[in-house]
């Protein structure tokens, strides 16, 4: 019995020196709402410790999150006016528009995303344009690529194109190449599931369908194989990075779309994961600190390079407190 495991678990610091996954500050992008107001930092109910903050209030989270060494953030913007069309998406003094410039002049080293879909811009909520009852996939992919271009125009960095419609990563790689925004990058929501998970967010963006599902473009939670063609379409059409999302129900898909492509892998921890843990957390059921931090970790570990979570200011905390 020469073989003991237990030998490189006998201390802290044997384990610490064996460890094969870490947490770094460097890993975690922070998604924040921007809504049209003023004065406005609005608690969401479902998501305790994140808010909407109007364009006026976003100074104090934006220099906290650079003060912590976060390196990003993902913008979602809250319009005020919608229509069949999404128009305000890519107005160029729209909400998100206007959130970009401000925080290029605050920080000018944080590095922008943004969500393109235009769920939040339209009266019916989905993530497309709606043609005689469904959602149009081509008329959708010419309004995705307007909106990217108007973030690109702003100063956004990464865009985001979260709507899962068919070859909405090459038109929007096509429209920024020609307007000459060849250096903005392009994050693919590429495995995007139609999950249960997502309510929390929906509330904080007011994003909900006014009709239906989002059953017809987003993925059916039971394939893993249509993932990987998913991931292979957008990689093909020029994505820089690709997403799956949700993560912790998802772990095995994001191990999948590592061997899959060289790109980064980024995935996000979405809005229910995050509201399970700080509702069980409340309840004094968990340790909310410990699970927080064993569910990054679980990301980290399935392959994730990246990862998008509303934990990521605590668990930066969690970080440079016990280091």
């Amino acid at each position: 019995m020469n073989i003991r495991p237990r030998r490189l678990r006998y201390n802290s610091g044997i384990r610490s020196l064996v460890r094969e996954n870490h947490l770094n500050i460097s890993d975690f992008i922070y998604p924040i709402f921007v809504r049209e107001g003023t004065n406005i930092v609005e608690p969401i109910s479902s998501m305790p410790g994140q808010y909407r903050y109007s364009i006026d209030q976003l100074s104090n989270i934006i220099n906290e999150v650079a003060a912590l060494g976060i390196k990003s953030v993902l913008l979602f913007g809250i319009s005020n006016t919608k229509d069949e069309l999404a128009k305000d998406s890519y107005n160029s003094d729209g909400i998100i528009q206007l959130a970009i410039k401000t925080i290029v002049a605050l920080q000018p080293d944080l590095i922008i995303m943004t969500d393109v879909c235009v769920c939040a811009y339209t009266t019916h909520g989905h993530c497309g344009i709606i043609h005689d009852g469904y959602v149009d996939n081509d008329l959708s992919v010419e309004v995705l690529g307007k909106m990217a271009l108007s973030h690109a125009q702003a100063g956004a960095h990464i865009v985001a194109p979260s709507a899962m419609m068919d070859y909405q990563v090459a038109a929007i790689r096509s429209i920024l190449d020609e307007h000459h925004f060849k250096q903005v990058g392009i994050l693919a929501y590429s495995a995007k599931y139609y999950s249960s998970c997502y309510g929390p967010f929906r509330e904080a963006a007011g994003s909900a369908p006014q009709f239906g599902d989002r059953a017809g473009y987003q993925m059916d939670v039971a394939n893993k194989r249509e993932a990987v063609k998913e991931i292979l379409m957008d990689v093909e059409e020029g994505a820089d990075m690709v997403m799956v999302k949700p993560a912790m129900l998802y772990l095995d898909i994001i191990a999948e779309a590592k061997v899959t492509t060289l790109l980064p892998v980024v995935a996000y921890n979405v809005s229910g994961e995050y509201a399970m843990v700080k509702a069980a957390a409340e309840k004094g059921w968990i340790d909310g600190n410990k699970v927080m931090m064993e569910m990054l970790l679980s990301i980290k570990r399935a392959g994730a390079d990246l990862i998008i979570t509303y934990f990521a200011l605590d668990a930066v905390k969690y970080l440079k407190d016990n280091n």
